[in-house]
């Protein structure tokens, strides 16, 4: 690869700045797209796109989800015949990228429509514009709402409310672990 250098003005410092990175940024971001059509090729319709980042190494991180679970042997499977695909395009001749597939962790937030419907009766920390929290337990979802089952108090004073929460209000959901 040759180093070439860009005489930048705005720049502070000494205004130089390698031109390389910034193409290989450019070419990583316009492939995300193609990426997510290749996947949409090969999914199962209960398979869903959550996320594609890139880092600046060519490196593509890719979570995907199912209706009814994405375990480790699909992970596999898309890994290797979408690092095929893109091996195949050519876009990167060098074979300077790498390929990550997965399942968003257990403590990722819900980005998706159907990540929430996905984990209905599940228990849910939700973090509001405002930043105050609500947990309970995620009853139903529709198209522009939550509705969250909540218990506060202790013994006779228990109070159990549903909450109709607006996803334009939800800042973040987290589904949380239950060990009992």
């Amino acid at each position: 690869m040759t180093l070439s250098l860009h005489r930048n003005k705005g720049i502070e410092g000494n205004g130089f700045v390698p031109f390389f990175i910034f193409t290989n940024r450019m070419n990583a971001k316009n492939h995300i797209e193609s990426i997510r059509s290749l996947l949409e090729n090969m999914m199962d319709a209960d398979t869903f796109i959550v996320d594609i980042r890139v880092k600046p190494t060519n490196n593509f991180k890719i979570y995907l989800d199912a209706d009814h679970g994405f375990d480790i042997d699909r992970c596999i499977r898309v890994n290797r015949a979408l690092y095929k695909q893109i091996e195949e395009a050519g876009w990167y001749p060098e074979g300077d990228f790498s390929l990550e597939v997965s399942s968003p962790g257990i403590d990722e937030p819900l980005k998706l429509h159907r990540q929430y419907v996905k984990n209905i009766g599940r228990k849910v920390l939700v973090t509001l514009n405002d930043e105050s929290k609500k947990e309970g337990s995620l009853r139903s979802v529709t198209e522009h709402a939550i509705l969250l089952h909540t218990i506060s108090g202790k013994g006779k004073k228990v109070v159990e409310t549903e909450l109709e929460i607006p996803f334009s209000e939800i800042k973040q959901a987290v589904v949380q672990i239950s060990f009992s």
